[in-house]
Formats: C-alpha cells, sequence, structure tokens
C-alpha cells in the first residue's frame, strides 16, 4: 500500500510519482513465490506462505498489478483523456497478449523436447495437460490466439489482460462516482460468487468441455480494483493501529490450520468444516475469505516495512536483498514470462536428479538466478544503451581552468565539457 492523497479530485493534472520501493518490492516477492511454486513437485513449495492461508502469490500479483496500474494510466487518463488512456491500454494488452502466446508457445516446445529426449521419467507434456492441444492442434490453435483455449498452467496472463480491459469501464464510472466504480466491482465479485460470470477456458474441444477459467476476471478485479483504488486515492489509506495490527494478525494465525497441510491431514474435522465452507476459500472466484486473508496479509506487510518503506531502505543505505527482488519486481512482466517457461524444466531437472536437499537448493538457486539475470538484462536493454552519445575515435576532451591535463593517454569515456576535434 502507499500514501496517497484521498482527497476529492480536482482539475488539475497530477504530477508524475516516483517508483514505490514497496511496490517493487512486494511485486518482486510474488515473482519468486510464483517459481517456487510452479516447480513441479518442487520441496520448497511446502514453505510458501500459501501453504499456510487462504490466499497466495496470485493476490500480490494481482493486488500489485492494480496498483501499478494506477501509477502507470492514472496520471494518463488525467493528462490525456479517456479515449487516449484506453488506447494505452489497449496497447499494454496487445503486449501482454503476445507474451501469453509466446509463454505456452516456447512452454509446449520445451515440454515436447524434455519428452522427445527419453531421458527424463515423467511425461511432462501429459503433466500440464497440453495433450488436447497436440491431439486437436487446428480448433484449439483458433482457441489459444481468441483466449477461449486456457489451460490451468497459462491463466494468469489472460486473467489480467481481462482485467485491464475492464479497466477504462471502472474509471468511466469514476467520472461519475468513485463509489459508483467501487460498488460496481464489488457486484461483479458478487455474481461471480453464483456462478454467473465467466469465460470458456476449452470452447473448442471436439468432445466438449464446460470447464471455464480457472482465475476468473470478473471475481478477481475485486482484488485488482482494491489495489488501484488504493493507489489512486479513491479508498482512505488504512491508519496503523495496533487494535488493526491485533486483528489482521489474528485472522492470519486462525487461518493457519485450516490451510496447512500438516494440520489438516491430522484432524479429520478441520478438513470437513474446509470441504463444508469450500466456496469461502475458493480460488476461481475469490473466495470471500481468500480475500479477507489477503488484505490482512497485506496490512501488515505494509506495516512492518514501515513509513515510505523506511525497514527497506534502512535510511539511506542501499540494502542488496531488497535492491535485487526490487529489480525483478520493476521487470515482472518479463520475469513471469520466464519463469513460466523454465519451471517445468527445472522441475524435469528434479525428476532426473532427484530430490535431496543438495539438488532442491541446486535448483532453486538456478532459477531464482536465471529470474535475476532476466530483470539484468531487461533494465539494460530498457536503458537504450545504444542511443547514448558516442565520442568518435581522436577527439579528446579540453581541460577545465586551472586543472592541468593528466599525463598519459586520453579517456575514452564521454565527456560534458567541450570537445575539440583533432
Amino acid at each position: 500500500m502507499a500514501e496517497v492523497y484521498a482527497g476529492p479530485a480536482t482539475t488539475m493534472t497530477p504530477a508524475p510519482r516516483p517508483r514505490d520501493l514497496r511496490l517493487d518490492f512486494f511485486r518482486g516477492v510474488a515473482m519468486i513465490v510464483i517459481l517456487v511454486a510452479h516447480i513441479t513437485d518442487n520441496p520448497w513449495a511446502l514453505f510458501m506462505p500459501g501453504r499456510f492461508g487462504f490466499s497466495d502469490s496470485a493476490e500480490i500479483f494481482v493486488f500489485c498489478s492494480g496498483m501499478a496500474s494506477a501509477l502507470a494510466f492514472g496520471t494518463l487518463f488525467a493528462r490525456a483523456g479517456w479515449l487516449l488512456g484506453t488506447a494505452r491500454i489497449a496497447h499494454r494488452i496487445w503486449q501482454v497478449y503476445w507474451v501469453h502466446i509466446g509463454i505456452f508457445l516456447l512452454t509446449l516446445a520445451l515440454m515436447v523436447a524434455i519428452n522427445a529426449t527419453g531421458l527424463f521419467p515423467r511425461d511432462v507434456v501429459s503433466g500440464l495437460n497440453l495433450k488436447p492441444f497436440l491431439n486437436e492442434t487446428g480448433p484449439n490453435l483458433l482457441g489459444l490466439l481468441t483466449l477461449t483455449y486456457v489451460p490451468n498452467y497459462f491463466d494468469i496472463l489472460p486473467m489480467y489482460i481481462v482485467l485491464l480491459a475492464m479497466l477504462p469501464l471502472f474509471l468511466l464510472l469514476a467520472r461519475v462516482d468513485r463509489r459508483l466504480a467501487m460498488a460496481v466491482s464489488v457486484a461483479l465479485w458478487t455474481l461471480a460468487q453464483f456462478g454467473l460470470l465467466n469465460l470458456p477456458a476449452e470452447l473448442w474441444f471436439e468432445r466438449g468441455s464446460t470447464r471455464a477459467w480457472f482465475f476468473n476476471p470478473f471475481a478477481w478485479q475485486l482484488v485488482f480494483m482494491t489495489g488501484y483504488a488504493l493507489m489512486a486515492g479513491w479508498l482512505p489509506v488504512p491508519p496503523v493501529r495496533r487494535g488493526l495490527v491485533v486483528l489482521a494478525l489474528a485472522i492470519v494465525l486462525v487461518t493457519v490450520p485450516f490451510a496447512w497441510h500438516v494440520t489438516l491431514g491430522a484432524f479429520e474435522g478441520l478438513r470437513s468444516l474446509r470441504g463444508d465452507w469450500w466456496f469461502l476459500f475458493e480460488k476461481t472466484t475469490q473466495g470471500a475469505l481468500r480475500y479477507v486473508h489477503f488484505l490482512a496479509l497485506a496490512y501488515l506487510a505494509w506495516v512492518a516495512v514501515g513509513p515510505k518503506g523506511a525497514w527497506l531502505t534502512q535510511g539511506t543505505r542501499r540494502v542488496p536483498v531488497v535492491q535485487a527482488v526490487s529489480l525483478v519486481g520493476r521487470q515482472s512482466l518479463a520475469v513471469f514470462a520466464v519463469s513460466m517457461v523454465i519451471a517445468r524444466g527445472l522441475g524435469a531437472l528434479l525428476d532426473l536428479f532427484g530430490r535431496d536437499f543438495a539438488a532442491t537448493v541446486a535448483v532453486n538457486l538456478l532459477g531464482l538466478g536465471l529470474l535475476y539475470a532476466t530483470a539484468v538484462v531487461v533494465t539494460w536493454f530498457k536503458s537504450s544503451p545504444w542511443k547514448a552519445p558516442v565520442r568518435p575515435a581522436g577527439v579528446a576532451s579540453v581541460p577545465r581552468a586551472g586543472r592541468a591535463m593528466p599525463e598519459g593517454p586520453v579517456s575514452a569515456m564521454p565527456v560534458s565539457g567541450p570537445e575539440v576535434r583533432g
């Protein structure tokens, strides 16, 4: 969460906001958890936050995406108007769409290649339920391109695309009243709880299928819009109070027995109770207790990092781990794409070498290293280093007044002073 102005809207164009370290950091945390959780039968996944509560990294990803959208698009809508703002969102949807298609095709190719080697014990293509695509490629290719064929492993970005597509509608409603926009968000979530809204996930299967998207975007938009509303100032910033901290902590702790596999396995009563009230924890429809659990976690995390993320920065000192995780969060789309492709390959390595302590550590660290390397490379490309001015060979700089030129070769680094062509 961020400290934002929550007062009445004005006609003035808001100034661009600087990056919020907390947003980048928690997005980076979500990317790390998503990778660990998607590596097949990864022992480390047993220690991820989602194993101890109703919500997991998916909520972090969607919530932070809503906050990031407020920073990326909110000012643009205020400055350039609704039509141009919608056009910018359409451009972003176009980018995310092709990332989704690329993730699917690259992952499919990797899974086919792993099976073709004959070295790995698991049929990784069937493990992702991709045989229907290979067996009925024609109709399912059409489904893939129209987002009507959405396998479970590849369902996060399609949901994100729909959330982005819905955002201009919410912003149009907010012109009338911000409360109206949030009321519509709650209404869509409510309809999704009763199974009245969703999208088909296997529309083109020859034998027929009624399976809907695993992540129902009409339900998950509530998490997205909550993040957007907090960052945009539509909702007030929650105060830091001991009573609220105790309440949030109690919510998190009380849910542990109903989510942790150890307690669920030990007590039949807990399993029975969870089974009776499954719709409150349902991931597809973002059940009410999932939403409440995530809000409690988000509040505790926001309080824990301190005002403006003071505990992350520790004053003006750079914390290497925080900086690395934040860099991963800043390049979340590229990092997410890479993580989805490599996760199953890393799982295949665990199948091959076993899941003892050394192999598990090595494979997970390899994956985390690849995520960080992706963030570094993407950051370098986005900096457009080829646009930096390059001084032709033989050009020397003029020494500043009162300073002698050093002996030895002239530096090849570009300088800001005048140049003399020799």
